[in-house]
């Protein structure tokens, strides 16, 4: 494969209409949707290899799928801040959203700064990546301190209380994978998870037991010790 054009003839080669239904149960957008599995997707991106510019042309496809890929081919040191800005005016659906973040965002010099930025603006999936990208950075950056976490927890405090099933998710989400890194971000992050609780929002109250229910498994406590 050397082209845009070639993958997007592999992606619909694999296409699989009939998950579409499936799909949409999970509340993943099915329009311009081939429904190729994530499997399928990663090692297409995987035989392809790392493409800039490649990436940038699937994008404009419109296709669900090949964003996806677009976000695995992609160089981070080559995606600016331009690119990012453009990217989330189009996503549109939950899946897609993680998937850029966990595979391309998280990777990217702007990705801290683009947490602030975008919990700032009022589109739904915008202010999702937001707290998706905080999410995969706690997932990903082993090098960050304890403290560039908490520094956020004003705005996912902020934030709790938007009604937003997707925006609400995302800033669990958030709370919770800061709250699995270590011992001392547990306790932080169950402070805070507490204190949502409090707040007399239904949304708020959501997230921080959801946060707490997480955070106190068993399997959580396990991992930690």
């Amino acid at each position: 494969m050397n082209s845009s054009n070639e993958i997007l003839k592999k992606l619909k080669s694999l296409s699989r209409l009939d998950q579409l239904e499936g799909m949409a149960r999970y509340g993943i957008v099915t329009n311009n949707r081939l429904g190729v599995s994530i499997p399928d997707i990663r090692k297409i991106a995987k035989d392809f290899g790392k493409n800039h510019e490649t990436a940038l042309n699937l994008w404009k496809t419109g296709y669900q799928d090949a964003k996806i890929t677009a976000a695995l081919i992609d160089e981070p040191d080559k995606v600016n801040e331009t690119q990012m800005d453009e990217w989330v005016k189009e996503i549109d659906s939950w899946d897609v959203c993680d998937q850029i973040c966990m595979n391309l965002f998280d990777k990217t010099p702007y990705a801290w700064g683009k947490i602030i930025e975008w919990s700032k603006r009022d589109e739904e999936f915008v202010k999702r990546t937001a707290f998706s990208l905080l999410a995969c950075l706690a997932w990903h950056d082993k090098n960050a301190d304890d403290n560039k976490f908490i520094r956020y927890f004003p705005l996912i405090k902020k934030n709790s209380s938007d009604e937003r099933n997707y925006v609400k998710k995302a800033v669990s989400w958030s709370l919770r994978h800061i709250g699995k890194r270590n011992i001392n971000l547990h306790k932080a992050a169950l402070k805070l998870a507490y204190e949502l609780k409090q707040i007399d929002t239904k949304t708020a109250k959501w997230i921080g037991s959801d946060v707490i229910r997480d955070l106190n498994s068993d399997s959580t406590l396990r991992r930690l010790k």
